[in-house]
């Protein structure tokens, strides 16, 4: 009987099987960032709906003194190695789809770290998704284009993205404004069917940012764009 030489063809087996991708996150926000990655997880659409992305906020309980962007960085770094280790052992490598994946998500804000943290994270091969002068920006980006400077004030970009017309709307009728606290939530009528809007509007921004090697002076600037699409294989929401 003759057999089957595609069954016992490795590289046709590992084709065909679900892949799994672990992805590992230390975030600077305790609540905003890990909110938004839950809502995208739930709602993006995958680019590869057919394997798994399974997405871990690695610093949930950290206190808010590791909370900074060199910290974090030394934190992924021994997290990369682990994780590094048990791929191998486990038969996958860097040029796999599954290949671990390790995240760092911080801002400028009145940081004093932000180039070193950098350096750490590119010579440890640390991705990391960066806003200037905060997360709200990318946020902001969902409603409007915006180009000028917040001269490094956070403040600012949080205040605009709440005067967003349907912005405070999400949070139910009987709200006349929105509190910090509230603003920092992610309601998913924030940003659904906002991505690709978002997405062309931090490019344009990089494009003015190409070629500076110091980031304190990408203002403004985000990337959380790269980690949707790299890192959570989502390609919109």
């Amino acid at each position: 009987m003759a057999r089957d030489k595609g069954r016992d063809n490795p590289a046709r087996a590992k084709r065909q099987r679900k892949l799994r991708r672990e992805v590992y996150v230390f975030t600077e926000g305790a609540v905003t960032e890990p909110g938004f990655i839950t809502f995208v997880t739930e709602n993006g659409t995958r680019k590869e709906p057919g394997h798994e992305i399974v997405c871990k906020v690695e610093n949930r309980s950290a206190p808010t003194k590791r909370r900074k962007p060199l910290p974090l960085v030394e934190e992924a770094i021994t997290k990369w190695r682990e994780v590094q280790r048990a791929a191998r052992k486990a038969g996958i490598g860097p040029d796999d789809w599954n290949w671990p994946q390790v995240w760092c998500l911080f801002d400028r804000d009145q940081h004093e770290d932000i180039s070193t943290a950098f350096s750490r994270a590119r010579r440890e091969a640390i991705h990391v998704a960066y806003s200037h002068p905060c997360f709200e920006l990318w946020r902001l980006l969902h409603y409007q284009n915006y180009t000028s400077t917040f001269a490094g004030v956070c403040d600012s970009a949080a205040d605009m993205l709440k005067q967003q017309s349907g912005f405070a709307q999400t949070y139910g009728p009987t709200i006349r404004s929105v509190s910090p606290e509230q603003a920092k939530q992610i309601m998913p009528g924030q940003l659904s069917g906002r991505y690709k809007t978002a997405q062309r509007y931090a490019e344009r921004l990089a494009r003015r940012h190409a070629g500076r090697q110091d980031q304190n002076g990408w203002d403004p600037y985000t990337d959380v764009w790269r980690f949707v699409e790299d890192g959570l294989d989502v390609s919109d929401y």
